[in-house]
């Protein structure tokens, strides 16, 4: 296997984990929103937080990384038009991605608090698993499109 392979390979493994872990967390994060119990809720959010950390945040610096060395040395010209587009989706995905990760964090810790006091959520609670929900929805619909504008190359 070649260089251009080799860095191909962790490309396309890191924007599979980016991607599935990305839909894995969000399964399981608004699936425990709808759980009773409350120590349920508090461990998806850990989980989800610390997925993030362990998966996504090294995929996220991969991506542009390896794309850009497949870039320069595949022959393509970093100002195509389908590679324009995936700038910009990869850059609303980040977009969405960032307030995702701090909303994450604020979620976790007011499950734990709920959950050490035996309280109920707050509304803030509600209000920000909303918007997390809402920015999910462009980060998830972007990377579906970068994967077609990967694997097509239209010109």
């Amino acid at each position: 296997m070649d260089t251009y392979q080799i860095i191909k390979t962790i490309h396309i493994i890191s924007a599979a984990i980016l991607f599935g872990t990305g839909i894995g967390i969000a399964f399981f994060m608004f699936a425990s929103h709808y759980a009773k119990n409350m120590h349920e809720k508090y461990f998806a959010a850990r989980m989800t937080v610390l997925a993030d950390y362990i998966f996504t945040v090294p995929a996220v610096i991969l991506q542009p990384l390896t794309g850009y060395w497949l870039i320069v040395n595949g022959g393509y010209g970093a100002m195509d038009l389908w590679l324009k587009w995936t700038y910009a989706l990869y850059i609303l995905t980040g977009l969405c991605w960032l307030p995702v990760v701090w909303i994450q964090l604020q979620l976790r810790q007011m499950l734990a608090t709920a959950t050490a006091n035996n309280t109920d959520l707050p509304a803030r609670y509600h209000r920000l698993f909303r918007l997390w929900f809402c920015l999910g929805w462009p980060a998830f619909l972007s990377l579906v499109v970068i994967f077609y504008l990967m694997v097509t190359k239209p010109v």
